[in-house]
């Protein structure tokens, strides 16, 4: 069962009444020009709000093959949250939201440059990273796993010596294969890959042994690949993969208002329908994943 593609029209509808019902709730109030500051300020004076997404990073921020006009996915869903508090925060009758695509190797790049406003994608927060840029609080926690290919009975990276995993070079997970390949003392070939679908490719192809990525992202390439069957993801997780939202530094206002979007999320039963939503094909969410939305359902 993969996601269901929601139409623009009906998003709009869903949009302007989370606007109507928040406006209603007292939390729309337009906040006084003069007070603004950082991606506000920008926001309010140019009506346009620009969010940063993945073109293969499912299931949490990809293009689907229904509709190409717009990405879709558990990150974006987030951000279309945040992009209506913004316009409520603000008091714009119209929000532009333009998305602009990005990658691994120039995510943090596009925000810090001001390309994007705020990234929705599958970044885990980092300490080396917030040196450059900053981040919401959490929106997933994960942990990177293996792929292979069925039938060949490599079920951990303990039986990797001597083969090829692929990696997208410059990742947490390209840093933490190396530090458990060095661990338990395995030989193994590291392949440099652009992006998840080279990787999948790659190893379908019988061009390394197996794929190296977030385990989530692991299932989503099973689950939007052409031949799921001849892919297998091991048990092991070797690694902790906190995500958030990627934003510029030194934005305190819109780094509040996006983590009183999530919070607000997190406490309300709507964070379950958009976990079922991208997530329900899985399974229930795990016991760390409740924890973490527990934790930032941070009161008012």
């Amino acid at each position: 069962m993969r996601p269901t593609l929601m139409s623009a029209a009906a998003m709009q509808r869903i949009n302007r009444t989370l606007v109507v019902a928040m406006v209603a709730l007292g939390l729309a109030a337009p906040a006084a020009a003069q007070d603004l500051q950082g991606t506000l300020k920008k926001v309010k004076d140019t009506g346009t709000l620009t969010l940063g997404y993945r073109e293969n990073s499912p299931p949490f921020s990809f293009m689907s093959s229904l509709d190409r006009r717009f990405p879709v996915g558990y990150s974006v869903d987030l951000c279309q949250r945040v992009a209506i508090a913004v316009q409520a925060k603000l008091g714009l009758a119209n929000l532009q939201v333009n998305w602009v695509p990005v990658t691994v190797a120039d995510r943090a790049a596009a925000v810090t440059s001001g390309r994007i406003d705020l990234e929705c994608g599958s970044t885990s927060i980092t300490l080396g990273r917030q040196e450059q840029v900053d981040f919401s609080n959490m929106t997933w926690v994960d942990g990177a796993g293996l792929l292979v290919r069925s039938g060949q009975n490599l079920a951990s990276l303990s039986d990797m010596g001597g083969r090829r995993i692929a990696v997208i070079p410059g990742t947490t997970t390209e840093k933490a294969l190396t530090e458990a390949l060095r661990k338990k003392t395995v030989s193994a070939q590291i392949v440099p890959v652009k992006d998840h679908d080279e990787g999948r490719d790659a190893l379908l192809a019988g061009k390394v042994d197996g794929y190296v990525s977030d385990r989530v992202l692991l299932i989503g390439l099973l689950m939007t690949s052409k031949e799921p069957a001849k892919l297998v993801l091991a048990d092991e997780q070797f690694s902790y993969e906190p995500y958030g939202l990627m934003l510029r530094r030194g934005d305190a206002p819109f780094r509040l208002l996006i983590n009183r979007t999530l919070a607000a999320l997190y406490r309300s039963d709507e964070i379950v329908r958009v976990y079922d939503t991208w997530f329900g094909a899985i399974g229930r969410p795990s016991s760390v994943l409740v924890l973490m939305y527990v934790l930032n359902a941070l009161p008012e």
